[in-house]
């Protein structure tokens, strides 16, 4: 992987332009903002910064996302879908061997394309729905701050590949924002941790990024606000979803 460069000194943001970061999860998912120099996680009207990215399609035809998605978990799996992060950018080939996981239906009627889901008599893709929660959490920002959100910086694991971030782009599109980067998870993680530090010297850190369904690692250096990516692996099958289910 080549090489990347971050200087967050140079970073800069036009006046009254608010650009969130949407962390994407499997299993969880939030938006923040900078305010006052200090990342602030936001809630909206809601009681907590966390959001189950779990979405519930409900019999008198509402769509719930987060928590109160996350209720009928149990009692409507059917309708109920959740980990579709695990499910972005791929065909039915790439998870054939993992339907039995999931409560709802992935249909296999073309086993190279891109696989959709269905809910009742409707079909709806990975890039959909995960735009439904990006949605969401675009409206709790909103909220929050008392202002229209129309740009976004969305986290990846760091081993996504080309069609995973592409479909994760696509989703941030359909949920009305414009996602101006796509960053690797563990490479936003260093950037938190770096943010404000005047340490004298360079220093070399390895993160790890333990989610629900990837497992990631980079190596970074941090030298005067610059951030190098040295090297970045990981796994998009181990999370706590595999650790669910080898129990």
């Amino acid at each position: 992987m080549p090489q990347i460069g971050i200087n967050i000194k140079e970073a800069t943001i036009q006046k009254r332009e608010v650009i969130v970061g949407i962390d994407l999860g499997t299993t969880n998912s939030l938006v923040a903002v900078m305010q006052d120099g200090q990342p602030a996680a936001l809630s909206g009207k809601q009681s907590g910064t966390i959001v189950p990215s779990v979405i519930h399609f409900a019999q008198d035809g509402r769509i719930l996302v987060g928590d109160e998605a996350k209720n009928f978990l149990i009692e409507d799996p059917e309708h109920t879908i959740f980990s579709v992060k695990r499910l972005m950018g791929r065909s039915y080939n790439d998870i054939r061997n993992e339907q039995q996981h999931f409560g709802y239906r992935i249909i296999d009627e073309n086993t190279e394309g891109l696989v959709k889901i269905q809910v009742n008599d409707t079909f709806h893709s990975p890039i959909g729905l995960s735009a439904l929660i990006l949605k969401e959490l675009r409206l709790r920002a909103e909220e929050q701050l008392g202002m229209e959100i129309h740009k976004a910086v969305i986290t990846v694991p760091a081993y996504f590949n080309d069609a995973q971030r592409q479909a994760t782009r696509d989703a941030g599109k359909l949920a009305g924002l414009d996602v101006l980067r796509i960053v690797n998870e563990p490479t936003a993680a260093s950037l938190a941790y770096g943010l404000g530090r005047k340490q004298e010297t360079a220093e070399t850190i390895a993160v790890y990024d333990l989610g629900g369904g990837t497992f990631d690692i980079s190596i970074l250096r941090i030298e005067d606000g610059v951030f190098e990516v040295l090297s970045t692996n990981g796994d998009t099958y181990l999370g706590g979803d595999d650790f669910d289910r080898a129990i």
